[in-house]
């Protein structure tokens, strides 16, 4: 239009238009409809108006089509049509107009003036977004979110809500903020994301202020500014947003970004709580309740009768949810005593109708009502139940108790995985009790692998936010240098730290630490300090402790009379070393007048508690008949206890009973035994007898060598096997025995009666018999003859191994029995006792005479192994490693060891190994000279390079203990269920020793090596089973973090090698499986040839 229109002289073009109009000018047309719309130039004349459209329209003006079609849909200048006005904006779409394109969306999405179409809808949204409409922009986007009318598609949603957005549509700016906040259709960016909720809550949108505010209330996308959090939270109340009024009443209650101000916060819960914001009707409670910022009214506060009329009148959706937090609220009322009488039940009753109504606070206190039993009967099914209620409906302080549940198998079956998982989803809303839970589970691997690193680092997250148990926890990690490097100043900081914050089990490391000088400077007297303070809270070790510092005087001045007091509290508290030092004392009348009634007592309830040193002197009680009868049976018992748990004193104590037969039958055999282990390492000697003879001390127990040796000299005319080379070897024997274990005789065949077939090897025969006279024992110098093992008239059972076709045997053909009774002197009770030869006078055969092992071999135990707990499993295993260490330490190869070549001894605690026939010098073995084409063995216990022609090495025998390890931890003998063929070679080589051990020798671990695994394994299992027997978390296992995993690997594979096992019996054997070595020559050559 001209300036003629700007400056408001409109009737000539009015006329000019009409005249144009007239005369069929389209443009004119749309013109003069315009004037008559807006009563320019003339009077307003809406039908007018509607004729004219009607005629641009018609004439082709898509403007005209547009406003003809607002006409029929607003009925302005004609009727209401909804259709018509359909059609109109359809042909100013078609025509290009791009307004048209969006209110035309508009008709196919709300059904106006035609059927719902949301596929067209979002066609013309398309259109007009493209051709720059940024409402179109914005609902295109929402097509794109919801899948309407095409499919979903976040990246295309986030592309036109950050058009829109550009092009300045408010709504837009919130949509696009939440897109970076969620990384939906983008990447996740909280800057960005705190950009846009800016932008939208700059130009009024109250979402967007209130989510700015909550930004700079955590630092989200910007920098923490509690100051602009106020601000944004003040201006989204005041725009009516009911949270924002909810935080804003707590940020004047708190004074964060503002100063405190109880009646603002007071004034804003009452805004917010008329709005239906149930938290902000419970802090409104809690202002009348305890006058803040208003006056203190408990009936507002309470008011229970206006509760029970709610309960009983009929509510809307809005009063219900209302209500449901009253009932919580009225709960904790009665709860707590609150406004009303303290009433368990009744707030029992009230958190049951509150969780029956969906509250899942009420939920949550009523399963912790159930689980304790407040209020109503303990029932942990029932507080599973409403724990899980809680969860599913959201209340994260649930997860926790939920997760517990799991973990125990309180209220349900026990679920590891599902505990972890819920401990997991709290964790990571940095609750610091389930980061603590979460690092258990890491640190025991259970429900989900073991993983010491994570572990750590939820410990650290725990204490970073103040758990105290992970301060403890922590330093034990740093301590033993678990999931990160070992620190023992950072272990010292920590015990510290959780001493100073009462945690009394750091109470007592910290005094250790001060004690020993560990991470600190070594300090008596605050060692002695941190002991009181553990004691004080009751710590038994701590006590413990204690009393000894005042017992020694460390760290404080002598006191005996507190130690005693100290001990007895600690003894009072089940701990079994404070049992043993009270008897002491009341031994000695130390700190107490001498009582030895209850010294004997002391000790007593010590010794059943395991203390071994209080079983000896508790067998010493019965022995003098010291605070009790004087009761010999009772003493050989505790004799026996505490020698059987590696008591020095107690050994040679029990050799002594043995010996005179007190409390026991007199068996010099059990004596010489337990006179042997005592004095093995040398550790401790009794007092030396004199020979009677030559008045020399003993060297060993009852043995002068210098005076025997004469002795066995002057029989040497006295006997002869017939055979030099076995007289010059029980001769040289005799006299350079330094002890009876060292005795060989020549036993003349008369001797042994009862003899009966007992088994059968691979290349002899054995039988069982009685000898007569028994293994010589020491001197008997009052009857000038040898005491004798042999028990009474019944004689002395021993095992007979014929050696076939040996009448006119060799030197050579001793080897084995040479390479035994070397490796016999070297060490006590690892290998069987071999006592001498003897020759059967019906073939002239000879026959090895060797001590009898009654449980037989371990093939024969193995029903019985399997069901040991693993320490002593793994004990067993160690004396297999402790004879083949001293094998292989006398530059020998076993070159035969399997089960059947292992004896268990009668108590089971002891094994020996047998059977050395094939044994041969490395040197010997590695000679190409030497070596033989055949091959001897068992076939499942042999190595695989022998089967290439290799020479036998120390490494073949620990393949050979790998399948007897194998053997322990399923319970049956390698292979059992198939035949031993060639195919079976075959596996050996590849399958299994990928799976069991390293098919390369030179890769195998050492004898030495295998003992040092073995013992570390047998020390953490021990402390593994003792800490963990009551389900404690406590963390002193083992202080190497791949011993640990080792020691867990180990014993999970007795259940998997179990598993595969199950459809074979256990020692159900295949029909062609052999366990008896024989020789292997004919498919060697071709074995080699398939390898």
């Amino acid at each position: 239009m001209s300036n003629n229109n700007k400056n408001g002289n409109f009737e000539k073009p009015f006329h000019q238009y009409q005249k144009a109009a007239e005369n069929g000018d389209e443009k004119a047309m749309f013109n003069l409809a315009e004037y008559y719309k807006n009563g320019e130039g003339t009077k307003k004349d809406l039908e007018k108006a509607f004729y004219w459209y009607h005629k641009g329209a018609e004439n082709g003006d898509k403007k005209a089509m547009f406003n003809l079609a607002n006409c029929y849909s607003n009925g302005k200048g004609t009727e209401n049509n909804l259709e018509k006005a359909f059609d109109w904006y359809q042909k100013a779409a078609e025509n290009g107009y791009k307004e048209a394109m969006f209110i035309l969306a508009i008709c196919y999405q709300n059904r106006k003036g035609t059927e719902k179409n949301l596929e067209k809808a979002f066609n013309w949204y398309q259109k007009a977004a493209e051709n720059g409409n940024k409402k179109a922009m914005y609902n295109l986007a929402n097509y794109y979110q919801n899948g309407k009318g095409t499919e979903k598609d976040l990246e295309k949603a986030f592309y036109w809500f950050q058009k829109a957005a550009e092009n300045g549509y408010k709504q837009a700016m919130f949509n696009l903020a939440i897109y970076y906040q969620d990384g939906k259709g983008t990447e996740k960016n909280l800057e960005k994301a705190f950009n846009w909720y800016q932008k939208a809550a700059e130009n009024g949108n109250k979402k967007a202020m209130y989510n700015l505010a909550n930004y700079y209330q955590n630092g989200k996308g910007t920098e923490k500014d509690l100051e602009k959090a106020f601000y944004w939270f003040q201006k989204a109340a005041e725009n009516g947003y009911k949270e924002a009024m909810f935080n804003l009443a707590i940020y004047y209650q708190n004074g964060k970004g503002t100063e405190k101000n109880l009646e603002k916060s007071f004034h804003w819960y009452q805004k917010s709580a008329e709005r239906n914001h149930i938290s902000a009707l419970n802090n409104l409670a809690s202002c009348y309740y305890n006058g803040k910022g208003t006056e203190k009214n408990i009936e507002k506060a309470f008011d229970l009768k206006e509760f029970r009329k709610s309960l009983l009148l009929g509510i809307n959706k809005q009063q219900k949810m209302v209500l449901k937090e009253a009932m919580n609220y009225l709960a904790n009322c009665y709860k707590n005593g609150e406004g009303t009488k303290k009433d368990l039940e009744k707030a029992f009753y009230w958190y049951h109708k509150g969780a029956e109504n969906g509250n899942k606070k009420a939920m949550y206190n009523l399963a912790n009502y159930y689980q304790n039993g407040k209020g109503t009967e303990k029932d942990l099914e029932k507080a599973f139940y409403w724990y899980q209620k809680a969860v599913e409906n959201g209340y994260k302080e649930a997860m926790i108790n939920l997760a517990i549940c799991y973990y125990n198998g309180k209220g349900t079956e026990k679920n590891l995985e599902k505990a972890f998982d819920l401990y997991q989803k709290v964790a990571e809303n940095e609750d610091k009790e389930a980061m603590f839970c979460l690092a258990i589970c890491y640190h025991y691997g259970k429900g989900t692998e073991k993983n010491l690193e994570k572990a750590f680092y939820l410990f650290q997250k725990a204490v970073e936010n103040g758990y105290k148990e992970a301060m403890f926890n922590l330093a034990i990690y740093y301590q033993d240098g678990k999931g990160t490097e070992k620190n023992i100043e950072k272990a010292f900081d920590l015990y510290q730290k959780a001493a100073e914050n009462g945690y009394k089990e750091a109470m007592f490391n910290l005094a250790i630490y001060y004690q020993d000088g560990k991470g600190t400077e070594k300090n008596l007297e605050k060692a002695f300090n941190w002991y009181q303070k553990a004691a004080g809270n009751g710590d038994k070790e701590a006590m413990f402790s204690l009393a000894s510092c005042y017992y020694n005087g460390k760290g404080t001045e002598k006191n005996i009379e507190k130690a005693f007091d100290l001990y007895q509290k600690a003894a009072e508290n089940e701990h079994k070393g404070a049992m043993f030092n009270l008897a002491n004392c009341y031994q000695k009348g130390e700190g107490t007048e001498k009582n030895l009634e209850k010294s004997f007592h002391w000790y007593q309830e010590s010794a059943e508690r395991n203390h071994i040193s209080a079983m000896n002197n508790l067998a010493i009680c019965y022995y003098c008949g010291k605070g009790t009868e004087k009761n010999i049976e009772k003493t050989f018992y505790w004799y026996q206890k505490a020698a059987e748990n590696s008591d020095k004193k107690a050994m040679f104590n029990l050799a002594i009973c043995y010996k005179n037969g007190h409390g026991t039958e007199k068996k010099l055999e059990k004596a010489f035994y337990w006179h042997q282990k005592a004095t093995e390492g040398n550790v401790i000697r009794p007092n030396a007898e004199l020979c009677n003879e030559c008045k020399q001390p003993y060297i060993v127990y009852r043995w002068c060598k210098q005076c025997n040796s004469k002795r066995f000299q002057q029989d040497f005319s006295k006997w002869t096997s017939k055979n030099e080379f076995i007289d010059k070897f029980i001769q040289d024997a005799q006299l350079n025995a330094k002890n009876s274990y060292e005795v060989l005789q020549w036993i003349p065949y008369n001797k042994l009666s009862n003899i009966v077939d007992y088994d059968k090897g691979g290349f002899s025969k054995i039988h069982k018999a009685i000898w007569s006279d028994g293994p010589i024992d020491s001197w008997n110098f009052d009857e000038q003859r040898w005491n004798r093992w042999s028990f009474q008239t019944v004689g002395y059972e021993v095992i007979l191994k014929t050696l076939n076709d040996s009448s006119n045997l060799n030197s050579i053909f001793l080897d084995e029995w040479k390479y035994h009774y070397n490796c016999q002197k070297k060490s006590f009770s690892k290998l069987i006792q071999f006592f001498g030869i003897t020759q059967n006078p019906h073939n002239l055969n000879y026959m090895i005479v060797m001590s009898y092992a009654k449980k037989g071999n371990l093939r024969k135990c193995l029903s019985d192994i399997i069901k040991f707990k693993w320490q002593d499993k793994l004990k067993l295993l160690k004396k297999i490693i402790l004879g083949l260490k001293v094998i292989h330490e006398s530059n020998l190869i076993h070159g035969d060891l399997h089960d059947g070549n292992i004896l268990m001894s009668d108590d089971q605690n002891d094994l020996f190994i047998i059977d050395l026939g094939l044994c041969k010098p490395v040197s010997y073995l590695q000679d190409s000279d030497k070596k033989v084409n055949e091959i001897y063995g068992v076939l499942p216990y042999m190595a695989p390079e022998i089967f290439r022609n290799k020479p036998y090495t120390p490494a073949s025998d620990i393949y050979s203990f790998s399948m007897i390890m194998w053997e322990f931890t399923s319970g049956v003998s390698p292979f059992n269920h198939k035949a031993h063929d060639l195919q079976l070679r075959l596996s050996i080589c590849k399958d299994l020793m990928e799976k069991c051990w390293d098919s390369n020798p030179s890769n195998r671990p050492t004898i030495t090596e295998l003992e040092y695994k073995i013992s570390e394994w047998t020390r953490c299992i021990n402390e593994y089973y003792s800490v963990n027997r009551n389900e404690i978390y406590e963390f002193l296992v083992c202080d190497d973090n791949k011993l640990e995993s080792d020691m867990f690997e180990f014993v999970k594979a007795n259940n998997a090698l179990l598993q595969e096992q199950t459809n074979i019996p256990i020692m159900q054997s295949h029909s062609q499986a052999c366990y008896t070595s024989r020789r292997f020559a004919e498919s060697s050559k071709c074995l080699d040839y398939m390898i």
